[in-house]
Protein backbone atom coordinates (compact mmCIF):
# COMPACT_ATOMS: atom_id res chain seq x y z
CA UNK A 1 0.00 0.00 0.00
CA UNK A 2 1.83 3.07 -1.29
CA UNK A 3 0.01 5.60 0.89
CA UNK A 4 1.59 4.03 3.98
CA UNK A 5 4.80 5.90 3.22
CA UNK A 6 2.92 9.19 3.65
CA UNK A 7 1.77 8.42 7.22
CA UNK A 8 2.67 10.44 9.14
CA UNK A 9 3.16 13.54 6.99
CA UNK A 10 4.46 17.00 7.82
CA UNK A 11 1.61 18.55 5.84
CA UNK A 12 -1.65 18.38 7.87
CA UNK A 13 -3.99 18.73 4.90
CA UNK A 14 -2.30 15.94 2.94
CA UNK A 15 -2.29 13.72 6.04
CA UNK A 16 -5.98 14.35 6.64
CA UNK A 17 -6.84 13.39 3.05
CA UNK A 18 -4.77 10.20 3.32
CA UNK A 19 -6.48 9.24 6.59
CA UNK A 20 -9.89 9.82 5.05
CA UNK A 21 -8.92 7.65 2.10
CA UNK A 22 -7.80 4.89 4.49
CA UNK A 23 -11.06 5.25 6.40
CA UNK A 24 -13.09 4.70 3.25
CA UNK A 25 -10.96 1.72 2.29
CA UNK A 26 -11.20 0.22 5.81
CA UNK A 27 -14.81 -0.82 5.25
CA UNK A 28 -13.28 -3.81 3.42
CA UNK A 29 -12.05 -6.57 5.74
CA UNK A 30 -9.07 -7.54 3.59
CA UNK A 31 -7.84 -3.95 3.46
CA UNK A 32 -8.20 -3.65 7.24
CA UNK A 33 -5.97 -6.69 7.61
CA UNK A 34 -3.49 -5.18 5.16
CA UNK A 35 -3.37 -1.90 7.12
CA UNK A 36 -2.36 -3.83 10.22
CA UNK A 37 0.05 -6.06 8.35
CA UNK A 38 2.10 -3.22 6.89
CA UNK A 39 2.55 -1.65 10.34
CA UNK A 40 0.21 1.35 10.17
CA UNK A 41 -1.50 0.61 13.50
CA UNK A 42 1.17 2.13 15.81
CA UNK A 43 1.42 5.19 13.56
CA UNK A 44 -2.32 5.72 13.69
CA UNK A 45 -2.32 5.38 17.49
CA UNK A 46 0.37 8.06 17.74
CA UNK A 47 -1.83 10.43 15.74
CA UNK A 48 -4.49 10.37 18.49
CA UNK A 49 -2.48 13.06 20.26
CA UNK A 50 -2.86 15.33 17.23
CA UNK A 51 -6.03 17.36 17.81
CA UNK A 52 -6.46 17.95 14.07
CA UNK A 53 -6.32 14.25 13.17
CA UNK A 54 -7.79 12.68 16.33
CA UNK A 55 -11.37 12.24 15.17
CA UNK A 56 -10.51 10.63 11.84
CA UNK A 57 -7.89 8.41 13.51
CA UNK A 58 -10.37 7.23 16.14
CA UNK A 59 -12.87 6.33 13.40
CA UNK A 60 -10.21 4.40 11.51
CA UNK A 61 -9.03 2.62 14.67
CA UNK A 62 -12.63 1.73 15.47
CA UNK A 63 -12.94 -0.01 12.10
CA UNK A 64 -9.74 -1.92 12.79
CA UNK A 65 -11.00 -2.98 16.23
CA UNK A 66 -14.03 -4.67 14.70
CA UNK A 67 -11.93 -7.75 13.86
CA UNK A 68 -11.23 -9.99 16.87
CA UNK A 69 -7.82 -10.96 15.55
CA UNK A 70 -6.78 -7.31 15.27
CA UNK A 71 -7.81 -6.40 18.85
CA UNK A 72 -4.79 -8.25 20.24
CA UNK A 73 -2.40 -6.02 18.24
CA UNK A 74 -3.62 -2.99 20.20
CA UNK A 75 -1.88 -4.37 23.30
CA UNK A 76 1.47 -3.66 21.60
CA UNK A 77 0.60 0.03 21.34
CA UNK A 78 -0.24 2.74 23.86
CA UNK A 79 -3.80 3.01 22.60
CA UNK A 80 -5.46 1.68 25.79
CA UNK A 81 -3.64 4.14 28.00
CA UNK A 82 -4.53 7.02 25.70
CA UNK A 83 -8.18 6.02 25.66
CA UNK A 84 -8.30 5.86 29.45
CA UNK A 85 -6.76 9.31 29.66
CA UNK A 86 -9.34 10.71 27.23
CA UNK A 87 -12.19 9.09 29.19
CA UNK A 88 -11.12 9.96 32.73
CA UNK A 89 -9.88 13.46 32.02
CA UNK A 90 -12.90 14.49 29.96
CA UNK A 91 -14.62 17.51 31.53
CA UNK A 92 -17.89 17.03 29.68
CA UNK A 93 -20.70 14.86 31.01
CA UNK A 94 -20.79 12.79 27.83
CA UNK A 95 -17.82 11.47 25.90
CA UNK A 96 -17.19 11.69 22.20
CA UNK A 97 -18.89 8.61 20.71
CA UNK A 98 -15.77 7.62 18.75
CA UNK A 99 -13.71 7.37 21.95
CA UNK A 100 -16.12 5.23 23.93
CA UNK A 101 -17.00 3.07 20.91
CA UNK A 102 -13.34 2.15 20.42
CA UNK A 103 -12.93 1.51 24.16
CA UNK A 104 -15.98 -0.79 24.25
CA UNK A 105 -14.58 -2.86 21.39
CA UNK A 106 -11.11 -3.15 22.89
CA UNK A 107 -12.52 -4.11 26.31
CA UNK A 108 -13.65 -7.39 24.74
CA UNK A 109 -10.02 -8.50 24.41
CA UNK A 110 -8.48 -9.95 27.61
CA UNK A 111 -5.11 -8.26 27.08
CA UNK A 112 -6.66 -4.88 26.38
CA UNK A 113 -8.98 -5.26 29.39
CA UNK A 114 -5.99 -5.83 31.68
CA UNK A 115 -4.26 -2.73 30.31
CA UNK A 116 -7.39 -0.66 30.84
CA UNK A 117 -7.57 -1.79 34.48
CA UNK A 118 -3.86 -1.12 35.01
CA UNK A 119 -4.24 2.57 34.19
CA UNK A 120 -2.67 4.76 36.92
CA UNK A 121 -1.14 1.82 38.79
CA UNK A 122 -4.23 -0.40 38.87
CA UNK A 123 -6.88 2.27 39.50
CA UNK A 124 -8.42 2.08 36.03
CA UNK A 125 -11.53 0.09 36.98
CA UNK A 126 -12.23 2.25 40.03
CA UNK A 127 -11.98 5.44 37.95
CA UNK A 128 -14.29 4.01 35.30
CA UNK A 129 -16.89 3.00 37.91
CA UNK A 130 -16.73 6.43 39.50
CA UNK A 131 -17.32 8.24 36.22
CA UNK A 132 -20.05 5.82 35.11
CA UNK A 133 -22.05 6.31 38.33
CA UNK A 134 -21.47 10.03 38.45
CA UNK A 135 -22.96 10.65 35.00
CA UNK A 136 -25.16 7.52 34.78
CA UNK A 137 -23.29 6.77 31.58
CA UNK A 138 -24.58 3.48 30.14
CA UNK A 139 -21.80 3.36 27.51
CA UNK A 140 -19.02 3.43 30.11
CA UNK A 141 -21.01 0.81 32.04
CA UNK A 142 -21.08 -1.31 28.88
CA UNK A 143 -17.31 -1.00 28.70
CA UNK A 144 -17.07 -2.13 32.34
CA UNK A 145 -19.39 -5.03 31.56
CA UNK A 146 -17.13 -6.13 28.71
CA UNK A 147 -14.15 -6.03 31.07
CA UNK A 148 -16.03 -8.22 33.57
CA UNK A 149 -16.70 -10.89 30.93
CA UNK A 150 -13.13 -12.22 31.01
CA UNK A 151 -12.19 -15.28 33.04
CA UNK A 152 -8.86 -13.92 34.26
CA UNK A 153 -8.78 -13.95 38.10
CA UNK A 154 -6.74 -10.75 38.05
CA UNK A 155 -9.66 -8.99 36.37
CA UNK A 156 -12.52 -10.73 38.19
CA UNK A 157 -11.16 -10.09 41.68
CA UNK A 158 -11.08 -6.35 41.08
CA UNK A 159 -14.90 -6.38 40.93
CA UNK A 160 -15.40 -7.83 44.42
CA UNK A 161 -15.24 -4.39 45.99
CA UNK A 162 -18.07 -3.15 43.73
CA UNK A 163 -20.57 -6.01 44.24
CA UNK A 164 -22.47 -4.12 46.96
CA UNK A 165 -23.00 -0.91 44.94
CA UNK A 166 -23.95 -2.94 41.90
CA UNK A 167 -26.53 -4.91 43.91
CA UNK A 168 -28.01 -1.72 45.35
CA UNK A 169 -28.30 -0.23 41.86
CA UNK A 170 -30.62 -3.07 40.82
CA UNK A 171 -33.38 -1.96 43.16
CA UNK A 172 -32.86 1.80 42.97
CA UNK A 173 -32.06 2.58 39.31
CA UNK A 174 -34.85 3.59 36.93
CA UNK A 175 -32.79 4.12 33.77
CA UNK A 176 -33.22 0.80 31.92
CA UNK A 177 -30.18 1.31 29.68
CA UNK A 178 -27.86 1.83 32.66
CA UNK A 179 -29.64 -0.88 34.66
CA UNK A 180 -29.22 -3.41 31.86
CA UNK A 181 -25.45 -2.97 31.86
CA UNK A 182 -25.29 -3.22 35.68
CA UNK A 183 -27.27 -6.47 35.61
CA UNK A 184 -25.03 -7.82 32.85
CA UNK A 185 -21.93 -6.93 34.87
CA UNK A 186 -23.20 -8.74 37.96
CA UNK A 187 -24.17 -11.74 35.84
CA UNK A 188 -20.57 -12.00 34.62
CA UNK A 189 -19.13 -12.16 38.15
CA UNK A 190 -18.90 -15.90 38.65
CA UNK A 191 -16.57 -15.57 41.62
CA UNK A 192 -16.68 -18.18 44.45
CA UNK A 193 -15.66 -15.57 47.04
CA UNK A 194 -18.86 -13.53 46.58
CA UNK A 195 -21.64 -14.24 49.07
CA UNK A 196 -24.60 -13.91 46.75
CA UNK A 197 -27.08 -15.12 49.35
CA UNK A 198 -26.20 -12.20 51.61
CA UNK A 199 -26.49 -9.86 48.63
CA UNK A 200 -29.94 -11.22 47.80
CA UNK A 201 -31.12 -10.88 51.40
CA UNK A 202 -29.76 -7.38 51.92
CA UNK A 203 -31.37 -5.83 48.85
CA UNK A 204 -34.41 -8.08 48.43
CA UNK A 205 -33.29 -9.25 45.01
CA UNK A 206 -35.67 -12.23 44.89
CA UNK A 207 -38.78 -10.04 44.64
CA UNK A 208 -37.00 -7.70 42.22
CA UNK A 209 -36.02 -10.61 39.96
CA UNK A 210 -39.55 -12.05 39.97
CA UNK A 211 -40.92 -8.63 39.03
CA UNK A 212 -38.50 -8.13 36.13
CA UNK A 213 -39.04 -11.64 34.76
CA UNK A 214 -42.78 -11.25 34.29
CA UNK A 215 -43.65 -10.99 30.59
CA UNK A 216 -43.87 -7.39 29.30
CA UNK A 217 -42.55 -5.97 32.58
CA UNK A 218 -39.21 -4.97 31.00
CA UNK A 219 -37.58 -4.74 27.58
CA UNK A 220 -36.23 -7.95 26.06
CA UNK A 221 -32.58 -7.09 26.62
CA UNK A 222 -33.11 -6.40 30.32
CA UNK A 223 -35.15 -9.60 30.71
CA UNK A 224 -32.37 -11.58 29.05
CA UNK A 225 -29.74 -10.17 31.39
CA UNK A 226 -31.91 -10.89 34.43
CA UNK A 227 -32.22 -14.53 33.32
CA UNK A 228 -28.43 -14.69 32.95
CA UNK A 229 -28.11 -13.23 36.45
CA UNK A 230 -30.43 -15.92 37.80
CA UNK A 231 -28.21 -18.56 36.19
CA UNK A 232 -25.18 -17.04 37.92
CA UNK A 233 -26.98 -16.95 41.30
CA UNK A 234 -28.14 -20.56 40.90
CA UNK A 235 -24.52 -21.68 40.68
CA UNK A 236 -24.52 -21.18 44.47
CA UNK A 237 -26.36 -23.97 46.30
CA UNK A 238 -27.95 -21.72 48.93
CA UNK A 239 -29.12 -19.15 46.37
CA UNK A 240 -30.52 -21.87 44.13
CA UNK A 241 -32.60 -23.24 47.01
CA UNK A 242 -34.00 -19.81 47.87
CA UNK A 243 -34.90 -19.07 44.24
CA UNK A 244 -36.46 -22.50 43.65
CA UNK A 245 -38.72 -22.18 46.69
CA UNK A 246 -39.77 -18.66 45.71
CA UNK A 247 -41.71 -19.90 42.67
CA UNK A 248 -39.33 -18.45 40.12
CA UNK A 249 -39.40 -21.63 38.02
CA UNK A 250 -43.03 -21.09 37.04
CA UNK A 251 -42.27 -17.47 36.15
CA UNK A 252 -39.44 -18.68 33.90
CA UNK A 253 -41.82 -21.13 32.22
CA UNK A 254 -44.25 -18.27 31.52
CA UNK A 255 -41.39 -16.20 30.11
CA UNK A 256 -40.39 -19.19 27.97
CA UNK A 257 -43.91 -19.23 26.51
CA UNK A 258 -43.82 -15.52 25.80
CA UNK A 259 -40.30 -15.46 24.30
CA UNK A 260 -40.16 -18.87 22.63
CA UNK A 261 -38.92 -17.34 19.38
CA UNK A 262 -35.92 -15.72 21.10
CA UNK A 263 -33.21 -18.39 21.06
CA UNK A 264 -30.96 -16.53 23.49
CA UNK A 265 -33.61 -16.24 26.21
CA UNK A 266 -34.68 -19.86 25.67
CA UNK A 267 -31.06 -20.99 26.00
CA UNK A 268 -30.49 -19.05 29.22
CA UNK A 269 -33.73 -20.33 30.77
CA UNK A 270 -32.67 -23.89 29.95
CA UNK A 271 -29.34 -23.18 31.61
CA UNK A 272 -31.15 -22.03 34.78
CA UNK A 273 -33.07 -25.32 34.78
CA UNK A 274 -29.77 -27.16 34.39
CA UNK A 275 -28.30 -25.34 37.39
CA UNK A 276 -31.37 -26.14 39.49
CA UNK A 277 -31.19 -29.81 38.52
CA UNK A 278 -27.48 -29.88 39.30
CA UNK A 279 -27.99 -29.15 43.02
CA UNK A 280 -29.42 -31.92 45.18
CA UNK A 281 -31.35 -29.41 47.29
CA UNK A 282 -33.32 -28.04 44.33
CA UNK A 283 -33.50 -31.09 42.10
CA UNK A 284 -36.71 -32.48 43.57
CA UNK A 285 -38.42 -29.08 43.38
CA UNK A 286 -37.97 -28.74 39.63
CA UNK A 287 -38.69 -32.43 38.93
CA UNK A 288 -41.61 -33.10 41.26
CA UNK A 289 -43.34 -29.74 41.59
CA UNK A 290 -43.03 -28.11 38.15
CA UNK A 291 -43.60 -28.91 34.48
CA UNK A 292 -40.07 -27.89 33.54
CA UNK A 293 -39.02 -31.43 32.46
CA UNK A 294 -41.93 -31.59 30.01
CA UNK A 295 -40.85 -28.31 28.41
CA UNK A 296 -37.26 -29.55 28.21
CA UNK A 297 -38.49 -32.66 26.38
CA UNK A 298 -40.30 -30.45 23.87
CA UNK A 299 -37.10 -28.45 23.33
CA UNK A 300 -35.09 -31.57 22.46
CA UNK A 301 -35.97 -30.90 18.81
CA UNK A 302 -35.26 -27.17 18.89
CA UNK A 303 -33.53 -25.80 15.81
CA UNK A 304 -30.79 -24.23 17.94
CA UNK A 305 -27.91 -26.62 18.58
CA UNK A 306 -26.92 -25.08 21.92
CA UNK A 307 -30.50 -25.28 23.21
CA UNK A 308 -30.61 -28.99 22.35
CA UNK A 309 -27.25 -29.57 24.05
CA UNK A 310 -28.28 -27.91 27.33
CA UNK A 311 -31.62 -29.74 27.27
CA UNK A 312 -29.87 -33.08 26.81
CA UNK A 313 -27.54 -32.44 29.75
CA UNK A 314 -30.44 -31.41 31.99
CA UNK A 315 -32.62 -34.36 30.98
CA UNK A 316 -29.71 -36.70 31.64
CA UNK A 317 -29.63 -35.54 35.26
CA UNK A 318 -33.42 -35.88 35.53
CA UNK A 319 -33.28 -39.42 34.11
CA UNK A 320 -30.79 -40.49 36.74
CA UNK A 321 -32.95 -39.15 39.58
CA UNK A 322 -36.50 -40.04 38.59
CA UNK A 323 -37.45 -43.41 37.00
CA UNK A 324 -40.84 -42.16 35.79
CA UNK A 325 -39.35 -39.24 33.91
CA UNK A 326 -36.53 -41.51 32.73
CA UNK A 327 -38.99 -43.72 30.83
CA UNK A 328 -40.72 -40.70 29.28
CA UNK A 329 -37.40 -39.19 28.25
CA UNK A 330 -36.29 -42.50 26.72
CA UNK A 331 -39.47 -42.74 24.65
CA UNK A 332 -39.11 -39.12 23.53
CA UNK A 333 -35.50 -39.65 22.52
CA UNK A 334 -36.44 -42.80 20.60
CA UNK A 335 -39.15 -40.94 18.71
CA UNK A 336 -36.87 -38.02 17.97
CA UNK A 337 -34.06 -40.26 16.78
CA UNK A 338 -36.36 -42.42 14.63
CA UNK A 339 -38.84 -39.75 13.61
CA UNK A 340 -38.41 -40.28 9.88
CA UNK A 341 -38.88 -44.03 10.22
CA UNK A 342 -41.93 -43.69 12.47
CA UNK A 343 -43.55 -41.21 10.10
CA UNK A 344 -42.97 -43.61 7.21
CA UNK A 345 -44.56 -46.50 9.12
CA UNK A 346 -47.53 -44.39 10.19
CA UNK A 347 -47.95 -43.21 6.61
CA UNK A 348 -48.06 -46.80 5.38
CA UNK A 349 -50.72 -47.69 7.94
CA UNK A 350 -52.86 -44.79 6.83
CA UNK A 351 -52.51 -45.80 3.19
CA UNK A 352 -53.54 -49.38 3.99
CA UNK A 353 -56.62 -48.15 5.82
CA UNK A 354 -57.56 -45.91 2.89
CA UNK A 355 -57.24 -48.66 0.22
CA UNK A 356 -60.47 -49.37 -1.69
CA UNK A 357 -61.47 -52.96 -0.90
CA UNK A 358 -64.59 -54.81 -2.08
CA UNK A 359 -67.42 -54.05 0.31
CA UNK A 360 -69.86 -56.87 1.24
CA UNK A 361 -72.69 -54.32 1.07
CA UNK A 362 -71.80 -53.02 -2.38
CA UNK A 363 -71.25 -56.51 -3.85
CA UNK A 364 -74.09 -58.19 -2.00
CA UNK A 365 -76.67 -60.21 -3.82
CA UNK A 366 -80.34 -60.46 -3.05
CA UNK A 367 -79.69 -62.03 0.35
CA UNK A 368 -76.92 -59.73 1.43
CA UNK A 369 -74.07 -62.11 0.58
CA UNK A 370 -71.13 -61.33 -1.65
CA UNK A 371 -71.40 -63.82 -4.44
CA UNK A 372 -67.77 -63.38 -5.38
CA UNK A 373 -66.65 -64.21 -1.85
CA UNK A 374 -68.46 -67.58 -2.08
CA UNK A 375 -67.28 -68.53 -5.52
CA UNK A 376 -70.16 -66.98 -7.40
CA UNK A 377 -70.10 -64.30 -10.02
CA UNK A 378 -67.87 -64.05 -13.01
CA UNK A 379 -64.44 -65.09 -11.81
CA UNK A 380 -62.82 -63.82 -14.97
CA UNK A 381 -63.88 -60.30 -14.06
CA UNK A 382 -62.14 -60.49 -10.69
CA UNK A 383 -58.49 -59.47 -10.78
CA UNK A 384 -56.46 -59.96 -7.61
CA UNK A 385 -54.15 -56.96 -7.32
CA UNK A 386 -51.88 -58.92 -4.97
CA UNK A 387 -51.16 -61.86 -7.26
CA UNK A 388 -48.36 -63.11 -9.49
CA UNK A 389 -49.14 -63.88 -13.07
CA UNK A 390 -49.17 -67.59 -12.11
CA UNK A 391 -51.47 -67.08 -9.16
CA UNK A 392 -49.08 -66.59 -6.24
CA UNK A 393 -50.14 -63.89 -3.77
CA UNK A 394 -48.03 -60.81 -3.28
CA UNK A 395 -49.46 -59.73 0.05
CA UNK A 396 -46.38 -60.94 1.92
CA UNK A 397 -48.05 -63.85 3.72
CA UNK A 398 -46.31 -66.54 1.69
CA UNK A 399 -43.51 -66.54 -0.82
CA UNK A 400 -43.73 -68.34 -4.17
CA UNK A 401 -41.08 -70.79 -2.94
CA UNK A 402 -43.23 -71.86 0.00
CA UNK A 403 -46.28 -72.43 -2.24
CA UNK A 404 -44.16 -74.48 -4.60
CA UNK A 405 -42.81 -76.82 -1.93
CA UNK A 406 -46.18 -77.03 -0.19
CA UNK A 407 -47.72 -78.36 -3.39
CA UNK A 408 -45.03 -81.04 -3.57
CA UNK A 409 -45.29 -82.08 0.08
CA UNK A 410 -49.08 -82.25 -0.14
CA UNK A 411 -48.90 -85.02 -2.77
CA UNK A 412 -49.53 -82.86 -5.78
CA UNK A 413 -48.03 -83.48 -9.17
CA UNK A 414 -44.38 -82.87 -9.36
CA UNK A 415 -41.85 -83.12 -12.07
CA UNK A 416 -38.95 -85.27 -10.85
CA UNK A 417 -36.79 -83.95 -13.68
CA UNK A 418 -37.37 -80.38 -12.62
CA UNK A 419 -34.46 -78.68 -10.95
CA UNK A 420 -35.21 -77.23 -7.53
CA UNK A 421 -34.64 -73.53 -7.06
CA UNK A 422 -30.92 -72.93 -7.03
CA UNK A 423 -31.02 -69.27 -6.15
CA UNK A 424 -32.43 -67.47 -3.19
CA UNK A 425 -33.04 -63.77 -2.81
CA UNK A 426 -31.11 -61.64 -0.34
CA UNK A 427 -33.51 -58.70 -0.03
CA UNK A 428 -31.20 -56.58 2.09
CA UNK A 429 -28.38 -56.52 -0.45
CA UNK A 430 -30.80 -56.72 -3.40
CA UNK A 431 -28.71 -59.36 -5.16
CA UNK A 432 -28.89 -63.04 -6.05
CA UNK A 433 -26.71 -65.47 -4.16
CA UNK A 434 -25.89 -68.91 -5.38
CA UNK A 435 -27.25 -71.51 -2.96
CA UNK A 436 -24.21 -73.66 -3.68
CA UNK A 437 -22.16 -71.21 -1.65
CA UNK A 438 -24.03 -72.28 1.47
CA UNK A 439 -23.65 -76.07 1.06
Amino acid sequence: MKVARLVPSSQPDLLNIILRLLLNLSFDRDIRAQIVRIGLLPKLVDLIEDDNQRLICLCLLYHLSMDDRTKAYFTYTKCNQQLMKLIIDCKEDSLEPEIIALAINLALNPGCAEQLCEYKHGKGLKLLMKRAYKNKDSLIMKMIRNISSHASPDIKNQFIAFVGPLGETLVTENDEAFLTEVVGTLANLTIPDIDYQALMSEYGLVDWIKLKLKPDSANDELSLNVVVLVGTLCADDACAEVLAKSGIIQILIELLHAQQEDDEIVLQICYVFYQLCFHRSTRNVIIKKTDAPAYLIDLMQDKNKEVRRVCDMTLEIISECDPEWASRITVARFRNHNQAWLEAIEGQQVSYEDDDEPSPVNNAGGYGFDSMAFGGGDQDEYLDPFAYDDGYPLDGRESPDVNHWNSINSGGDMDIDREPYTYMRDDYMNMDIDAADFT
